[in-house]
């Protein structure tokens, strides 16, 4: 059996596909409830694709692992967002996931020995990942290449060490992406600069935005922090904020409650 899942939103439309020709298939439609708002830069179309395949294959008995729904979840991100795993994957299976190729598919698993936390601040503020992508530079100084490979690096190794001061510093250093989608962001800046003097150890954009992230290792300080961001949008922005939330990093992914 493979599925094969599209959706927006609240509603998702899933098509149960057999393996064998010739034998009917079937569509479901689900309703979903989710917490995440729609254009805010933290994966809503890949929440909506992860819990449509993930409840289509319960419904059925299980008979796919989480890696085999990946595809099925890919297929959904290109029908709003490209074809890419970078949301689908850790949705469905929690943590860090390195995606080495789409094409073929070739994800790693990235495990962080310990606890980290992420500050999502998600301002009153439309950022459509069209135009998020529209202003990113079609070429890129060499110098901008090895800066950010080097950052990939760091992140890798903050990662798999459990360090989640190097694991935040490395996602605050982009020097191609966030220079150019930042001011398009009213405040950003001073957010940023809010998030780490209240102790983040960094602090950027969340997909395409409008929301900000930031790394800690205790939710308590993460709530510090959280307080400073909103404040420097209000102040700085202009902006209201929808919500501000710290969350642990999910280890486990999918899973049914």
């Amino acid at each position: 059996m493979g599925c094969a899942v599209e959706g927006e939103g609240d509603t998702v439309t899933a098509s149960v596909l057999p393996d064998q020709p010739g034998k009917p298939s079937c569509g479901i439609s689900l309703r979903l409830k989710k917490g995440l708002p729609l254009g805010s830069g933290m994966g809503s179309s890949a929440a909506s694709a992860a819990a449509g395949a993930w409840a289509v294959n319960a419904l059925f008995g299980g008979p796919l692992t989480k890696e085999q729904l990946v595809p099925a979840g890919l297929a959904s991100e290109a029908t709003v967002s490209g074809y890419h795993a970078d949301n689908i994957a850790p949705a469905l299976l929690g943590g860090f996931i390195l995606i080495r190729s789409c094409n073929p598919l070739d994800i790693q698993r990235l495990s962080f020995p310990g606890d980290l936390y992420f500050v999502l601040v998600n301002p009153v503020f439309e950022a459509p990942t069209a135009e998020m992508r529209a202003v990113l530079p079609r070429q890129v100084a060499m110098t901008s290449a090895i800066h950010n490979c080097a950052m990939g690096g760091s992140l890798v190794a903050g990662i798999l060490q459990g360090d989640a001061e190097l694991t935040g510093r490395a996602l605050d250093s982009d020097c191609i992406v966030e220079p150019v989608r930042g001011p398009l962001i009213p405040g950003f800046a001073a957010v940023k600069q809010a998030a780490k003097g209240a102790g983040a150890y960094g602090c950027t954009i969340s997909g395409a935005g409008p929301t900000c992230v930031a790394v800690t290792d205790n939710p308590q300080k993460g709530e510090r922090i959280a307080e400073a961001m909103v404040q420097a949008f209000v102040s700085s922005g202009k902006l209201a904020v929808n919500s501000a939330r710290v969350v642990r990093l999910d280890q486990t992914g999918a899973k049914t409650c």
